[in-house]
């Protein structure tokens, strides 16, 4: 038998599934009236309320839409609703969206901030929905990585750090009429708030500490929650077998010392084994490319910064250059910069051995070797000529003008110089660099639906076409084990576990053996 969830924690995503995290926590305490400098006074009888991130739930989304059949902009919210995939919350969503269709918003917001526990999409994404003025806490490489993604993507529903007004209208600076609200007019920026790792802080009757774990990519952060009635753990996703494992380890230590009533822990991989190291990528790596005449291309996460690491340790160990996208040079960029940021962790865009690649665009001048008509007289221009720069986007072009910029041209001519990052979206790159006797290594998890599927096999055909095959498959998890996701919970020990973040939340019975209370989450609708 299994116990009902406790009343206090309201789960509106990841359970029975992997990602979509959106699990409300109350206090279900009226006495409690005072706020902190940091939240609004937000929910309604003084009833404190945080969400521990507010993610897409990838399957659920993937059920009704695809790449080509989105939810509409146009219906605010209803589209989402309608199919289950946000809550019917009052006083948490945006006002724009809300007026449009007619629905009145709440004067203040009905929820004191969400704790991000990590960038990526099945924890973020849906904050896009959420009012400005609602707190959302963050480590300071999760702002960077958001940062990142919303200055250099184009996709629609992902304003996390900026809310941009729709359906605004403002009068004409000439005539008569109105015109749309665009632009930086537009734009409101969140209320982001930085949480430095085990510094407690307070959000309206909740002490609140966030505490790094190892995960796929940097700034991923479990939290501990305490009130007068409870001592929740979080785990967010974590692993034991990246970079950072000591993280983890050192997490396992403070969450038993902190003697919680209620752990929430992620289980994506608890009926799996371990799967090797992080280490173990660079060691397979670096024996393949030692051994190979030609040029190297590998596809890894763009914000799984550890596996940048890992094969930029396998370029210095080849004497080769790891060729990385503008987006990620952009994300070193900023990491490098910001002084709360451990120095020297990640590479540097001066090193010797990173170079970023720029593919041609628009009218495709960056090769120097295509021509432009100024007055009837083809032109060739260089890297440097304003033209050149307007074929790329505005935060692209400072990096037009370092030194370590390449482009296919550069992959032709010294192949066995480089090791390639290529992405999915970057594949048509082989068409200008034409790889002769090149080396495919794909370091991504592998597809687990159907559209994942459909894109791998658009993978393999081509690598077909340039004669990239076979594939050398090189990848570890993100998430940690079953064994070692069961020994963390029983050094833990909690009195009540909520396996979520799984599909198989029956594999946590085993749990019960050791004293600690198993309770299925029931999402509500």
């Amino acid at each position: 038998m299994t116990r009902k969830a406790n009343k206090n924690i309201h789960f509106y995503g990841g359970v029975n599934e992997i990602g979509g995290n959106k699990i409300l926590v109350d206090t279900n305490d009226s006495s409690k009236s005072s706020k902190s400098s940091n939240s609004s006074n937000s929910s309604q009888n003084n009833l404190s309320s945080l969400f521990l991130d507010f993610g897409m739930s990838f399957s659920a989304a993937g059920s009704y839409f695809s790449e080509f059949l989105q939810p509409r902009k146009l219906n605010g919210i209803m589209d989402f609703v309608e199919l289950g995939l946000l809550p019917k919350i009052k006083g948490i969503y945006r006002e724009d969206y809300l007026k449009h269709c007619g629905i009145n918003s709440n004067e203040e917001p009905a929820i004191d901030g969400v704790l991000l526990s990590h960038a990526h999409m099945d924890h973020s994404a849906y904050i896009h929905h959420l009012r400005e003025d609602i707190p959302i806490f963050m480590r300071k490489e999760s702002e960077i990585i958001l940062k990142v993604l919303e200055e250099t993507g184009k996709a629609s529903f992902a304003e996390i750090m900026n809310l941009k007004k729709s359906f605004h209208y403002v009068p004409k600076k000439r005539g008569e009429g109105y015109k749309r609200l665009t632009g930086n007019d537009a734009k409101v920026k969140r209320e982001i708030i930085t949480v430095d790792p085990y510094s407690p802080f307070e959000i309206n009757g909740f002490k609140v500490t966030s505490i790094p774990v190892d995960h796929s990519l940097p700034g991923s952060s479990s939290y501990f929650l305490e009130s007068d009635n409870e001592a929740i753990v979080y785990t967010g996703d974590i692993r034991f077998h990246g970079r950072n494992k000591e993280f983890s380890d050192k997490f396992v230590k403070k969450a038993y010392k902190f003697n919680p009533t209620t752990m929430l822990c992620e289980g994506t991989r608890i009926n799996e084994s371990s799967k090797g190291l992080e280490e173990d990528i660079e060691t397979k790596a670096t024996e393949l490319i030692n051994n190979h005449n030609g040029l190297a291309i590998v596809n890894y996460p763009i914000r799984d910064l550890d596996r940048l690491i890992t094969f930029y340790n396998v370029a210095k160990s080849t004497d080769r250059i790891l060729a990385i996208n503008t987006k990620q040079a952009y994300m070193l960029k900023l990491l490098e910069e910001d002084g709360d940021i451990e120095q020297g962790k990640y590479p540097s865009l001066n090193d010797e051995k990173i170079a970023i690649y720029f593919p041609r665009k628009k009218q495709g001048l960056i090769s120097g070797e295509h021509y432009v008509c100024y007055d009837d007289d083809w032109k060739i221009l260089n890297h440097e000529d304003e033209e050149v720069k307007k074929d790329y986007e505005t935060w692209e072009r400072e990096f037009l003008e370092e030194g370590n910029v390449l482009n296919y041209r550069d992959l032709q001519e010294n192949p066995n110089s480089y090791i390639f990052r290529c992405d999915f979206f970057e594949l048509k790159e082989l068409i200008d660099i034409k790889p002769k006797n090149g080396l495919y290594i794909h370091s991504m998890t592998e597809p687990f639906n159907e559209e994942m599927e459909i894109d791998f096999r658009r993978v393999q055909n081509w690598l077909k076409h340039f004669n990239l095959l076979p594939m050398h498959s090189m990848h570890v998890s993100g998430h940690a084990s079953g064994d070692e996701i069961i020994n963390m919970i029983k050094e833990i020990n909690p009195e009540n576990l909520y396996p979520i973040h799984t599909t198989n939340i029956e594999s946590f019975d085993v749990l019960r053996d050791y004293g600690i209370e198993v309770v299925y989450p029931e999402l509500k609708l």
